[in-house]
């Protein structure tokens, strides 16, 4: 039995360490492109560079006109994450403490949501938007927030299950209004699923090209998914410059990975399970 269970954690960390390497294997083929020449990536793309070189990067970081794009990227996505996580915690706290059958509907049509494939609404939302002049910054984090609401819903939903209705009563005999208790009790409680609902939703608008392309593709609104496209013509394709924007695109969400990974587990468990 003791055997039996030894070859079965080997198996698993074994299993383990397959998946870790086949999830790290586009990071390297990244990396390591980008410190190579064109002809060098064409020649061979899993070898390790011969004629090693950064020259990429600076070009890369200028074409990308990194520091306004970036800009972009940061505007969109800060404010598009503060809208998303104030209104959906706010919409799933109402649904959570009104128990009718009309709370009860509204989550089910909210929760249907995630079966809905965007590319099934691309093109009435964007009709939609233009026609009331909407196709602009403002327009595209509204269309985030909807397009995002059945996820982040569905997960402060069921977080708020965990948190006991007797603080709310409590908090009301003590003078605190619905917004105050809301505010100043249940959302700091939330803080796992809200730095989920950060993260995932970060990571999504931050990479996010076809929306903004549809929206927003006007000159010094680009966001860097948008820029990226530069290095892409008709006639040519300069990968060695595009691995290496890749890779300085990445680095900050990597970063905010890192930070908050320790949340994130706990954020979804807390939606999914109680």
């Amino acid at each position: 039995m003791r055997k039996q269970k030894q070859r079965k954690a080997l198996w698993i960390k074994l299993i383990g360490i397959g998946l870790t390497l086949l999830w790290l294997y586009p990071f390297y083929l990244i990396v390591v492109n980008s410190f190579k020449t064109k002809s060098e990536i064409f020649k061979n793309t899993l070898s390790v560079p011969q004629n090693f070189t950064t020259e990429n990067y600076p070009v890369a970081f200028e074409k990308l006109d990194f520091f306004r794009s970036a800009l972009n990227s940061v505007l969109i996505t800060g404010i598009s994450l503060f809208v998303i996580v104030v209104c959906t915690s706010m919409a799933a706290y109402a649904l959570s403490r009104n128990k009718s059958k009309l709370s009860n509907s509204l989550y089910f049509v909210i929760a249907i949501g995630l079966l809905i494939p965007f590319q099934a609404i691309m093109i009435p939302l964007v009709s939609f938007f233009g026609k009331a002049n909407m196709l602009n910054r403002p327009g595209l984090v509204i269309m985030y927030l909807g397009l995002a609401s059945s996820m982040a819903i569905f997960l402060y939903f069921g977080a708020l299950r965990s948190i006991p209705q007797s603080l709310d009563e409590a908090a009301t005999i003590d003078g605190a209004s619905k917004f105050q208790i809301y505010w100043y009790i249940i959302l700091p409680l939330l803080k796992p699923t809200t730095v989920t609902v950060i993260v995932l939703n970060a990571i999504w608008f931050w990479n996010d090209y076809l929306l903004p392309s549809l929206v927003i593709n006007k000159e010094g609104m680009y966001t860097i998914p948008l820029k990226m496209f530069y290095f892409f013509g008709q006639y040519s394709k300069q990968w060695h410059l595009a691995l290496a924007a890749l890779f300085i695109a990445i680095i900050p969400i990597i970063i905010l990975y890192v930070f908050l990974q320790k949340y994130i587990i706990k954020g979804i468990s807390d939606g999914a399970v109680k």
